[in-house]
């Protein structure tokens, strides 16, 4: 896992506390902190989320990775669309860390930490804290307390961003202090407000919560259960597994009386006459907990959730493990530990850190003898092929690629994965087959950082170095780098190799860059900047890219 400046700062800064001296009174954004309680568009609270998701990017704290991304999106989007507000977009995405939290932002941004993914028991404990997060923003939680803070203290988001930017990137040590003691500052305003959040919100979070799981067809128990779990690690001391005390119950404080009421709700839900549980799964929660113009006609019917929840959480403690050797040493604690309770994800997961830590054929044997028990799981089917290519069986791995295609053409992580190993093979004929395989990605792929990052290499292998070159100047700009990826741009605007339509693209994007870099330089941030801070932040960075690619 990198190592990186404390979580919960990043948060904090990510909920808008800081110093008065990045206030933005002429910034063309507006000033969330106006003691006049300015009401923000949906548009604009969307454009501070995406702020805010950029800086987490380009921090480090934003796990890339195509399978995981898509289920946890998957199970939000379903969360999401049995709301009280089914019409909010939402992007769902996992924090590299160990820490068990979860937060919400503006714009319908909603985070989960790898420890809390870790730390569920099932898909429906892991509902449960999404849908809480939902309701946060659903209801309007965070909007309400942002603009319910006095105007000196509160700025808007991009400038706390940056005033802990420079706060890093100052040599001295008064620069440095005063950075630390500003978010110091800004942490405990925040943690005051999250004393009083709690108070009405949480509540109020935890009832539509449970509404919406019951409605997505989870186990409305399922948030009580994970609460009483978080509670008796705390009052133990001793965290849950390999964590310590989780920060969960920091922001999220839980006592006997919120579980009691959040195991009330559910069960006042599963005991009515019309809703049927099936394998745990409640399939028509009418109750009188939902609103008054919601029927069974409005539910969702059985849905098939879990199948992949395993797959899911031990690749993902593969991924944010702090390196492949790491990750193979956690699994024979764990299977020395629980003999019996060593199962096929753990095997999986097993198999994904030996095939990271080089050990491919060790990695192939154990991985075929799981797609004989799992003939439909693609996780493991995606990784069999991987593990064929770094074998030296490339043929083979495309032949197994090109079945997985046709069998889901229009899946991402498949299409993602298959693009990617064409790209390590290097050659113009695997870069123009790359670009092939990536085309249905290509109408929604623009703000997509892993599209982009993918078919930037298949364009240059292929030898079309103009969009190889659009794309790696968006691969910048959306991991949080605008004025790189405005100069990228500048200057690819002035070759003479790109047709109409390119230059066009081209200078649409340079327009709509433009003036976040000239927000950026208000602010003192530079390109140059942005790199130091990478180098501080994340020292451990360079060492992960140098290990193979996760199927």
């Amino acid at each position: 896992m990198l190592r990186h400046a404390p979580l919960a700062t990043l948060l904090t800064l990510a909920l808008g506390c800081a110093t008065p001296a990045f206030a933005l009174n002429d910034s063309p954004l507006p000033d969330i902190g106006s003691t006049a309680g300015q009401v923000l568009s949906p548009e604009q609270q969307h454009e501070y989320g995406e702020l805010t998701f950029r800086e987490l990017r380009r921090e480090g704290y934003v796990l890339d990775d195509p399978l995981l991304e898509d289920w946890l999106q998957g199970i939000g989007e379903h969360l999401a669309a049995n709301s009280s507000r089914p019409s909010q977009d939402f992007h769902f995405f996992v924090v590299n860390s160990r820490e068990i939290n979860a937060f919400a932002t503006l714009g319908g941004y909603v985070a989960v930490n790898a420890g809390l993914i870790l730390t569920t028991a099932s898909e429906d404990e892991l509902a449960a804290v999404m849908s809480h997060e939902i309701s946060h923003v659903t209801q309007n939680h965070v909007l309400r307390g942002i603009e319910s803070e006095k105007k000196d203290t509160v700025p808007i988001i991009l400038g706390m961003i940056a005033a802990a930017i420079v706060a890093s990137r100052s040599g001295s040590g008064s620069s440095t202090n005063g950075g630390e003691a500003a978010i110091a500052s800004g942490f405990g305003l925040m943690a005051q407000q999250e004393i009083n959040f709690t108070r009405g919100d949480e509540a109020e979070a935890d009832h539509f919560g449970i509404q919406t799981m019951a409605r997505a067809g989870y186990d409305p128990l399922a948030m009580a259960s994970f609460f009483d779990r978080m509670q008796a690690a705390n009052r133990s001391n001793e965290g849950y597994g390999p964590y310590q005390v989780p920060d969960f119950l920091q922001d999220h404080p839980v006592d006997s009386v919120r579980i009691s009421d959040a195991l009330a709700r559910a069960r006042q839900i599963k005991s009515k006459p019309d809703t049927v549980l099936t394998g745990g799964i409640a399939t028509a929660p009418d109750s009188l907990l939902l609103p008054a113009d919601i029927t069974a006609h409005h539910v969702s019917a059985v849905v098939q959730h879990g199948r992949d929840f395993g797959w899911a959480r031990e690749r993902l403690r593969v991924l944010s493990a702090e390196t492949s050797s790491v990750a193979i040493g956690e699994y024979r604690k764990i299977r020395d530990a629980h003999p019996g309770a060593f199962g096929d994800a753990q095997r999986y997961g097993l198999a994904i850190a030996l095939l990271q830590n080089g050990e491919s054929a060790a990695a192939l044997t154990e991985l075929q003898g799981l797609s004989q028990r799992h003939p439909d799981a693609y996780w493991i089917d995606l990784a069999i092929a991987k593990a064929q290519f770094l074998s030296g069986h490339r043929q083979t791995a495309l032949e197994s690629y090109d079945r997985l295609l046709q069998r889901m053409p229009g899946n991402r992580g498949v299409i993602l994965t298959y693009a990617t190993t064409l790209g390590e093979m290097g050659t113009a004929e695997a870069g123009r087959r790359a670009q092939a395989v990536l085309r249905p990605l290509m109408a929604d792929g623009g703000d997509d950082p892993d599209f982009q990052q993918v078919y930037a290499r298949a364009s240059e292998l292929a030898g079309d170095t103009g969009r190889a070159s659009e794309s790696y100047a968006m691969v910048a700009y959306l991991n949080g780098r605008a004025e790189d990826a405005l100069n990228q741009l500048e200057a690819l605007k002035r070759r003479d190799d790109i047709d109409y339509y390119q230059r066009a693209r081209v200078e649409a994007r340079i327009a709509e860059l433009t003036p976040v870099v000239l927000e950026m330089h208000k602010r003192g941030v530079h390109a140059g900047d942005v790199d130091k801070q990478q180098q501080q932040l994340a020292p451990q960075a360079a060492l992960r890219k140098t290990q193979p690619q996760l199927p």
